[in-house]
C-alpha cells in the first residue's frame, strides 16, 4: 500500500514539472516569436515637384475649306500632306453661274449710268434713282459672295489634313472640301490641379516628349492659363505650345508634358517601405518607434529610383520598416535586425 502511494506521488510530481516545463516553454517561444524587421532612418529634403501630364497634340488653327451654298467643284489644286500658303487657290468651282451673274450685274450697272445721267438733268426721281442703286449694291454684294465662293483660297499657311471631295463631284455641304491646319506651332491642352493654380505662369518652360520620338525632348511653354477652376473636377486648363519649326510634331500625336512647379521638404522613402493594402489603392508605411509599429496610410509623391517623395503619412525623423512587413499590424512588438 506504502509503495503504491509513492508510485501515485512520483507521478504527480513528475506530470507538475511536465505541465511547469511547458509553460515556461511556451512563454519562451512566445519571446522568441517577435516579428524580426529591418529599418530605415527617413528625413525630409528639398524634392522637385515635378507633374507629368498626358494631352493630344492640336494644330495652333485648323480651318474647313468650302463654299456657302450647294456648287459643283470644277477642280481641286491640293493633295492631303501638301503644304500650303496663306491666300493660295486650292479650290475652283463650278463658273457658270458667275458668268451669268456678271452679265446680270453689268446690266444692272448700264441701267444706272443711264438713270444717273437723267437723274442730273431732271429727267428722273430721287426715289427711283434711289432703287437702281440700291439695286445695283445688291447685285454687286451677290456677285461678290459668288466669287469668291467660286474659288477657293487657304486663309493660313499649313498643311492639307483631308481631302472629302474629288473633281467635278457636287458639293451639297456636311464635310467641307478640303481642311488646312497651321502646325507651326502646335499645341497641347491640358488640366492642372487646383494646388498649382497660383504657380503656373504663362511664359513657364514645359519638357515636351511624343511618344513617337521616344525619350527626345522637345522646349514648349505655357501660352495661356485659364483664370477660372472647374468645380466637378477642381482643375483648370492650361495651353501650351511648341514652336514645331521643322513640323516633325503632327496633330493627333500622343504627348507627356513635365511641369516643374518648384521645390518642397518632404519626407522620403525607400520604396521598400511602401506597403500596399490588398483589395484597395491605398498605400501605408510601418513606423517603428519604442519597439512597437504603426499602421500609416500615406499620401505619394513622386518615384526617385528606388525612392518615394511622401506627401504626408510619416513625421520627420523616422523609422520606417524595410523588411518583414508580412506579420505585422498595427502596434504589433517587433525585433529589430542590426
Amino acid at each position: 500500500m506504502k509503495k503504491s502511494f509513492q508510485l501515485v506521488a512520483l507521478f504527480a510530481i513528475m506530470l507538475l514539472g511536465s505541465c511547469t516545463g511547458g509553460k515556461e516553454q511556451k512563454a519562451v517561444e512566445k519571446v522568441e516569436d517577435k516579428p524580426k524587421v529591418k529599418l530605415a532612418d527617413v528625413t525630409a529634403r528639398p524634392v522637385d515637384q515635378i507633374q507629368e501630364y498626358t494631352a493630344t497634340v492640336e494644330a495652333e488653327v485648323k480651318n474647313n475649306i468650302a463654299p456657302a451654298s450647294p456648287v459643283r467643284i470644277d477642280k481641286i489644286f491640293v493633295e492631303v500632306g501638301d503644304r500650303v500658303s496663306k491666300g493660295q487657290k486650292l479650290v475652283l468651282m463650278d463658273e457658270a453661274s458667275l458668268k451669268q451673274m456678271k452679265l446680270q450685274l453689268e446690266n444692272k450697272r448700264l441701267e444706272f449710268n443711264r438713270a444717273d445721267e437723267l437723274y442730273k438733268v431732271g429727267g428722273t426721281s430721287k426715289s427711283e434713282w434711289d432703287a437702281l442703286k440700291m439695286a445695283l449694291e445688291v447685285q454687286e454684294t451677290a456677285y461678290k459672295n459668288l466669287m469668291e465662293n467660286t474659288t477657293l483660297v487657304s486663309p493660313i499657311s499649313g498643311i492639307i489634313t483631308a481631302r472629302n471631295y474629288d473633281n467635278g463631284d457636287m458639293y451639297s455641304g456636311g464635310n467641307p472640301v478640303l481642311v488646312v491646319e497651321q502646325i507651326t506651332p502646335v499645341k497641347l491642352m491640358i488640366n492642372v490641379s487646383e494646388t498649382y493654380f497660383s504657380q503656373v505662369k504663362k511664359g513657364s518652360p514645359v519638357a515636351v516628349k511624343l511618344d513617337v520620338y521616344g525619350d527626345e525632348e522637345f522646349a514648349g511653354k505655357v501660352s495661356l492659363v485659364y483664370p477660372i477652376i472647374d468645380a466637378t473636377t477642381r482643375t483648370f486648363p492650361v495651353e501650351i505650345k511648341l514652336e514645331n519649326k521643322d513640323q516633325r510634331v503632327r496633330p493627333g500625336m500622343f504627348a507627356r508634358a513635365t511641369l516643374n512647379f518648384g521645390t518642397q521638404d518632404n519626407v522620403v522613402v525607400p520604396d521598400l517601405a511602401i506597403v500596399k493594402q490588398a483589395g484597395a489603392g491605398d498605400r501605408y508605411v510601418f513606423v517603428y518607434k519604442d519597439g512597437k509599429v504603426s499602421y500609416n496610410k500615406v499620401e505619394l509623391g513622386r518615384r526617385m529610383g528606388t525612392e518615394y517623395e511622401l506627401k504626408s503619412g510619416v513625421p520627420n525623423n523616422s523609422q520606417v520598416v524595410v523588411a518583414g512587413q508580412a506579420r505585422l499590424i498595427n502596434g504589433t512588438e517587433v525585433d529589430v535586425e542590426k
